[in-house]
């Protein structure tokens, strides 16, 4: 069984993965400042956990394409768990990740949409279709698709934490005090800070735009698209001592230089 993927065959993929992009945004944009068939799929007492007519939809439309094309495949899925996990080929899905800014009509939810190959995450992307980009990544260099046609994607150099621009998805969700001691020491060390993008923004830091993003909490599916974007980009996915992450989710770091990256870890690791 060979451990690398041959040109030809990732080609193939790159497209696939294209069009389960298409077929996941058929589903998701006519629900989008729409009537969404919103759930809370919170257990009682907890957080609200809120969930879509879109969320389901979109996974669904994509297993089906995947069953359909690559039936030997398998996913893993926000919405519908596991099928064949341990297959050669695994899909690791989000439909909408940031379902509540897709409630609240805010453009900054995303699909995402990974690969593993013999369980490393090879292909992956970062869809926002109402804006009308994917950014699509491998070990062979990351892409931005748009209107305007298509670009290569780098991150920008930030050799220090002074020049940074951070973000994160919510500072409600460093919920004990050492995770909240870290994010406020890292807030207090950096430019600038911006809140509410969740995987949008990966896609920027793959971009060039912003530095470091860090995360609690997160799922397989809230990260694996991501490896491939950031690393085809230049930059690095770890966790919050600065090791690579496996296929847990968990606590994340994710940053275009590893510079910054090593002083963030520094600040974040007494609360990994």
């Amino acid at each position: 069984m060979p451990d690398t993927l041959d040109s030809a065959r990732l080609d193939q993929l790159d497209a696939f993965l294209l069009e389960l992009n298409r077929a996941s945004a058929d589903v998701i944009l006519p629900l989008f400042r729409a009537d969404h068939g919103l759930e809370d799929k919170a257990a009682p007492g907890v957080a609200f956990d809120p969930v879509t007519q879109a969320d389901k939809g979109a996974e669904a439309a994509i297993r089906k394409r995947l069953s359909e094309r690559f039936p030997e495949h398998g996913v893993i899925g926000e919405e519908y768990g596991e099928d064949r996990p341990d297959a050669e080929f695994v899909w690791v899905l989000d439909p909408i990740d940031g379902t509540r800014a897709f409630i609240a009509g805010l453009p900054l939810w995303t699909t995402l949409i990974g690969l593993r190959f013999q369980g490393r995450p090879v292909l992956g992307s970062i869809g926002q279709p109402f804006i009308g980009e994917v950014f699509v990544g491998s070990d062979r260099g990351s892409r931005l698709i748009s209107a305007a046609g298509t670009r290569p994607l780098a991150v920008r150099a930030c050799p220090s934490l002074e020049q940074a621009v951070i973000a994160t998805t919510d500072p409600v969700l460093f919920r004990d005090d050492a995770q909240a001691q870290a994010w406020g020491q890292l807030r207090a060390a950096v430019r600038l800070a911006r809140y509410g993008c969740d995987a949008y923004a990966y896609a920027m830091v793959a971009m060039g735009k912003l530095d470091l993003v860090v995360e609690t909490g997160l799922k397989a599916w809230d990260i694996e698209a991501a490896v491939p974007v950031l690393a085809g980009a230049g930059g690095f996915v770890a966790d919050w001592r600065g090791a690579p992450i496996g296929t847990q989710g968990g606590k994340m770091l994710l940053a275009g230089d590893r510079a910054a990256m090593e002083q963030a870890a520094e600040i974040l690791s007494p609360a990994a």
